[in-house]
């Protein structure tokens, strides 16, 4: 989901990895041209450059000279997933904690 408030290149940075996380962007799938990018968000051709060079310097993304740019396969995505979901199930305990904690602080009170 694109921030609305969000520069146009971040907004297509967004849009795009948005839709490598939905599957409809897979490794290896080729983005299209500069110009179709461009008409398409209708911005001006160096927004959509902008938005091309964060998406390589994040590695979404790679291009190839006269080729075009790629959905690069994200490995380090899968690497990095358990310590993901260490951290969500750290916090989901956390949030599960506070929760009763306001739940006794409620009864005692009620």
């Amino acid at each position: 989901m694109t921030d609305q408030f969000a520069q146009p290149y971040q907004q297509i940075v967004q849009d795009v990895l948005d839709q490598i996380r939905l599957g409809r962007l897979k490794a290896g799938d080729k983005l299209p041209s500069t110009r179709e990018l461009a008409d398409h968000y209708q911005v001006a051709p160096g927004t959509v450059q902008r938005a091309l060079t964060e998406l390589r310097a994040s590695k979404a993304i790679y291009s190839q000279q006269g080729r075009g740019s790629f959905v690069r396969k994200l490995e380090a995505d899968a690497a990095s997933a358990p310590v993901t979901i260490e951290s969500l199930a750290q916090q989901l305990a956390e949030l599960t904690s506070r929760v009763e904690m306001l739940e006794q602080h409620r009864s005692q009170r009620g």
